[in-house]
């Protein structure tokens, strides 16, 4: 038996949250953007953070303070492990919007430390890890934007399981950042109060929807139900112009659009890559309407999953 290493790179992707219909338990995972963390197994029984660079870099060096130091502490306290972790974050994604940044740290963090084990855990096995990272941005043990990082794809994350759902390779996405940013704390705040049971009724035959229009490859049930009726109306306010490049998006023809995790991005889908690529086009000219330049990602709906660079 080979001896483990003593430190790996692994890389996370970006996701977008939520998929609209599916607010804290539906995310799909985004090709091209991401973070990447550095672990190196170290003899002492703790979890240090040495440097964190890139995009954002004024995060916390304590590791109980920090989304991916939690989720490796979490790691540690779970397996009993008689060693520690050192950890380095080079940013990817910024914070604040709407793409994953703080999940991308622990996911990453996880599956560089996961390869250093003598007995590597399963991917799914490090989702309650990823959770306890993520609940230090968001405040919650929410899955939608871990899971699809850790399995790739579209993943209906729930407390205790993630299951990933099939999705038509020709399904790509459109997903605008507008050059703003919008905390996660706030966007949940946005959504306090009392909800109608019609209204979740109604958001509950969305989701359903979309879900079984995947796994047939059916466009007109996506379309029918990628309309988020229960987050978005309370979240759209928070979004300079969110309307006209919803509008602008669905004019181009896309399946659906709306507020990646808690935004201020936008995401889209289309049929193929081109019909993104036209959503895109149309969804970043409604941001520039509105006084925003942006930043457009392009990916499969069935993205990639988090894992060790060679």
């Amino acid at each position: 038996m080979n001896a483990a290493p003593v430190e790996v790179r692994a890389f996370a992707p970006g996701s977008v949250g939520n998929v609209g219909v599916g607010f804290d338990i539906l995310g799909h995972s985004i090709a091209g953007i991401g973070d990447v963390a550095t672990v190196r197994r170290i003899d002492a029984p703790a979890v240090r953070i040495a440097a964190i660079r890139g995009t954002v870099t004024d995060l916390p060096l304590d590791a109980q303070r920090n989304t991916a130091g939690m989720a490796l502490i979490s790691l540690r306290e779970a397996l009993d492990l008689p060693f520690g972790f050192e950890l380095e974050l080079d940013k990817g994604i910024p914070l604040g919007s709407g793409l994953g940044g703080s999940a991308a740290s622990c996911v990453a963090a996880l599956v560089a430390a996961n390869a250093l084990l003598d007995a590597p855990l399963a991917a799914d096995a490090l989702y309650p890890h990823a959770l306890a990272g993520e609940a230090v941005a968001s405040g919650g043990r929410h899955g939608d934007n871990v899971g699809p990082m850790l399995l790739g794809g579209l993943v209906l994350a729930t407390a205790e399981r993630l299951t990933r759902i099939e999705v038509p390779a020709a399904w790509h996405a459109a997903v605008v950042h507008p050059h703003a940013v919008l905390e996660t704390r706030q966007a949940r705040a946005a959504l306090a109060g009392d909800y109608a049971l019609g209204e979740f009724v109604a958001q509950s035959a969305q989701l359903a929807q979309v879900l079984l229009g995947c796994e047939r490859g059916d466009v007109a049930l996506v379309r029918a139900g990628l309309n988020d009726l229960l987050v978005e109306p309370r979240r759209a306010p928070l979004i300079a112009g969110f309307a006209a490049v919803k509008e602008a998006a669905l004019a181009a023809g896309a399946m659906g659009a709306s507020i990646s995790g808690a935004g201020p991005s936008v995401f889209a889908w289309g049929e193929s890559r081109a019909d993104a690529e036209r959503a895109a086009t149309a969804m970043a000219a409604a941001f520039a309407g509105a006084g925003f330049d942006s930043d457009i990602h392009l990916t499969p709906v069935a993205g990639p999953a988090a894992a060790v660079i060679a």
